[in-house]
């Protein structure tokens, strides 16, 4: 086989491995036509950003500029155009947009040439569910220089079942084409979308998250979901699984039945989770109080900030409230030299309590003093008016 055609394949091959594995997570009511093949480069398709309200774009007519400008999706999806008034435009693709527009327009313009373009993205809202601090609805909105002129080269690119990548970068970048400079646009991904739910938690799992999204009709309907080692961008720099988000998406963390201890600590040492956790540690301890400790501490580096336990000491009782709404409550003697996330060093969440107990002897001295202090308060009052007299 000649060389030539090797080389070709072999790349091929290399760039099928960056693509994120898509799925179809809901099968859709009609099936999705066959991909279509790339366009020729400098070309621009926008066959998988699906509009909505707050989405600013570019509409151009051919050697008409009267008809031409900058127009925004309003908050009921419609865009208000010359000649065509109001149309209801939400949940089209912008190729599907072009299309519709070349229909309407020919009521008036003979065979209408009409270029559309992105120069304006709306705040995406997005859920976070699984294993991190804080899962829930979040609104993120990208960095954008409202002068560019934005082409979507790298913003959007195709995604169909089974086959197409999301945006691979880490932010996104798209080229300016105002006056030959260039600059970028940062669009919200998946980092932001953990960071922004507070991180993740010990028993998160970030070689299995998944991406589910809504496909554009044009493509079949439903939704696609992606498969991503997301671990491996924080420990390789691998970019291409820190995609894009859409509006809409849906991300979940895994969670894993063990504390993945050497994963926080890689965690902690990027911005993806808060720095330090804040525990409360009483009971017989030098000074008790809160405690402030990096990510990934445990509960022996938490007792030795707080001075260590005093000589005369019982049991260390620890005390965590689940995500689940339960109690988890244990108690287990003091090792000072058991490793991390033994039973008696667990690896610590923010909130966590630490209670050093009483010994026996301490316990008694407490309720003799208890009991003999009265006493001694009493003996001291008639020993002073005793000693007036």
């Amino acid at each position: 086989m000649p060389r030539a055609i090797l080389s070709t394949i072999g790349l091929s091959l290399a760039l099928a491995a960056l693509q994120p594995p898509w799925v179809q997570a809901a099968p859709a009511a009609a099936a999705a036509q066959p991909i279509p093949q790339g366009p020729a480069r400098g070309t621009v398709t926008y066959n998988a950003y699906i509009l909505g309200p707050g989405d600013s774009l570019q509409v151009e007519l051919l050697d008409l500029p009267e008809l031409s400008g900058v127009f925004t999706i309003g908050p009921d999806g419609t865009i208000y155009l010359p000649r065509l008034r109001a149309l209801y435009v939400e949940g089209l693709t912008v190729e599907e947009l072009r299309y519709f527009l070349t229909q309407q327009f020919r009521a008036y313009v003979k065979n209408p040439q009409i270029y559309i373009r992105p120069v304006g993205y709306r705040p995406i809202r997005i859920y976070v569910s699984g294993e991190v601090r804080r899962p829930g609805y979040y609104t993120l909105s990208g960095v954008q220089n409202p002068a560019s002129e934005i082409t979507d080269t790298n913003a959007n690119p195709t995604v169909a079942a089974g086959s197409a990548a999301l945006g691979q970068a880490t932010s996104s970048q798209t080229t300016s084409l105002s006056g030959g400079s260039s600059s970028a646009t940062l669009f919200p991904t998946v980092f932001d979308a953990i960071r922004t739910a507070q991180g993740i938690t010990p028993f998160s799992d970030l070689a299995q998250v998944q991406v589910t999204r809504k496909q554009a009709l044009s493509s079949g309907g439903g939704r696609i979901r992606a498969d991503l080692n997301f671990l491996s961008l924080i420990t390789q720099g691998d970019e291409s699984q820190n995609i894009r988000l859409f509006d809409g998406d849906v991300v979940n963390v895994g969670k894993s039945p063990v504390v993945l201890r050497e994963q926080l600590l890689k965690a902690g040492q990027t911005n993806l989770s808060p720095q330090f956790l804040q525990v409360y540690v009483s009971g017989r301890v030098k000074t008790p109080g809160g405690v402030t400790l990096p990510q990934g501490s445990s509960l022996n580096q938490a007792l030795n900030l707080a001075g260590g336990p005093v000589l005369l000491r019982g049991k260390v009782e620890f005390i965590r409230f689940t995500r689940e709404g339960e109690l988890d409550r244990r108690q287990f003697a003091y090792n000072p030299n058991a490793p991390s996330d033994a039973p008696s060093n667990p690896i610590l969440m923010a909130g966590d309590i630490i209670r050093v107990q009483d010994s026996a002897l301490s316990a008694s001295i407490g309720v003799l003093n208890e009991l003999t202090g009265p006493f001694v308060g009493v003996y001291s009052v008639y020993s002073l008016f005793g000693g007036i007299r």
